[in-house]
């Protein structure tokens, strides 16, 4: 009997890292951090960098949220199409963004390097292509946007596709040279216990069920009681912010993803890129560092954990579908389905900065695809805001805009 797996192949793959003791006792800090996924770790080594007498809470194990669920692609291309961010938000504040991100993937790999990861960071090319044949005009569209301003992109045919990468029914792409890849789960745990070293203090199973904010600060209580005095929080909660923020500021989405079992097959024709296309939603795979075929999308509104993973099978099934249909001599067998929730907005960009209901506190929410990059533009963004600095990027993530 073939027995696939439910949770997420990261989790499984590299086990319980690491484990911290939860909260037992009443504790001050300069920089409280809510959230120990991808972004909490990065926001955290960056205040920890600083000299920031810095605290990480989490009411999970460490990275058990969305950081053990995601697919890990690392892309600076936004789920919103430049020159479609151009017609909404304005040529500077689309090339910001876009350039922020492009800039990320190379900062994470300087953070992997001092670090001395071992997650599997890898430099890869991206390949965007068209799903239908009437998505080819506002795929060129978008080519000619990213070529006017820089971008290191080239046009690929449907022939040129299939010859390069053995991809049959496309119509067309965009190769970007910047891409990549990471294991997110496994690097949130060495960024981690590289700064516990350097004087983080790191809480999970803490969970907070009070929160008091105003200009001095904010205190917090914790189900033992136990209390916590912040000069300034950093939310980095993802889609769980829906719980304290009362705005109507993100969509949140059930995804999926399938993982094939290791190959003994030549994948060096797709290990250097990863993949995504026009669809909507969008289907997304790339290959893993020990020769094995991801591939993720199904999206749908969220309704519940319980709704989103009784679809695992049927969503597994229908990726597996769409992978032989672009791929159709690929040897793939599924060795492990899972399901995850995220958020998207309404332009693509993330919510980075203060809310006017939190006082003392800043929010770093990298929602959409590119999650991932946007979190280390947040680590820029918040060493600024602790300094009481502007960003350039402050106008265009800021909530209620």
């Amino acid at each position: 009997m073939k027995l696939r797996s439910s949770e997420p192949f990261w989790l499984v793959k590299n086990g319980l890292i690491d484990s911290y003791p939860s909260l037992d006792r009443d504790i001050e800090t300069d920089i409280l951090v809510v959230g120990s996924g991808i972004t909490g770790s990065l926001i955290a080594h960056q205040c920890v960098a600083e000299g920031y007498n810095t605290t990480l809470v989490d009411r999970r194990e460490i990275a058990h949220g969305s950081s053990s669920a995601t697919t890990s692609m690392l892309q600076y291309e936004i789920d919103t199409s430049l020159y479609e961010l151009t017609e909404m938000i304005g040529e500077r504040g689309a090339l910001a963004s876009y350039r922020a991100c492009f800039d990320a993937i190379d900062d994470l790999g300087k953070i992997s390097r001092e670090i001395r990861s071992k997650c599997g960071y890898k430099k890869k090319n991206s390949l965007y292509f068209a799903a239908l044949k009437k998505d080819v005009v506002r795929l060129r569209k978008e080519f000619d946007a990213r070529e006017k301003h820089g971008f290191p992109v080239i046009w690929l045919d449907p022939n040129e596709i299939e010859e390069q990468f053995s991809l049959t029914g496309t119509f067309g792409g965009i190769l970007s040279s910047q891409g990549g890849s990471i294991d997110a789960f496994c690097f949130v745990h060495e960024i981690l216990k590289f700064n516990q070293k350097r004087g983080l203090a790191i809480y999970d199973k803490t969970n907070l069920v009070k929160s008091e904010h105003n200009r001095a600060g904010a205190r917090f209580t914790t189900e033992y009681g136990n209390l916590i005095k912040a000069r300034k929080v950093v939310y980095c909660t993802g889609f769980e912010s829906t719980e304290m923020i009362r705005d109507k500021f993100v969509d949140l989405l059930s995804t999926y993803a399938i993982v094939g079992e290791v190959s003994e097959d030549d994948h060096s024709y797709l290990s250097q890129t990863v993949f995504w296309n026009t669809a909507k939603p969008y289907d997304y795979f790339r290959t893993t560092d020990d020769n094995r075929i991801l591939i993720g999308g199904e999206d749908e509104d969220f309704v519940d954990t319980q709704k989103r993973d009784s679809l695992i099978g049927e969503k597994s099934v229908r990726l597996e579908k769409k992978l032989k249909r672009l791929m159709p001599t690929l040897k793939f067998r599924t060795d492990f389905a899972w399901a995850g929730t995220f958020g998207e907005t309404k332009d693509g960009l993330p919510y980075i900065g203060e809310h006017p209901n939190f006082p003392s506190a800043y929010f770093v929410l990298g929602f959409g695809g590119n999650g991932i990059t946007f979190s280390v533009v947040g680590m820029e963004m918040v060493s600024a805001m602790l300094k009481g600095e502007k960003h350039p990027l402050d106008e265009y993530f800021r909530f209620r805009r």
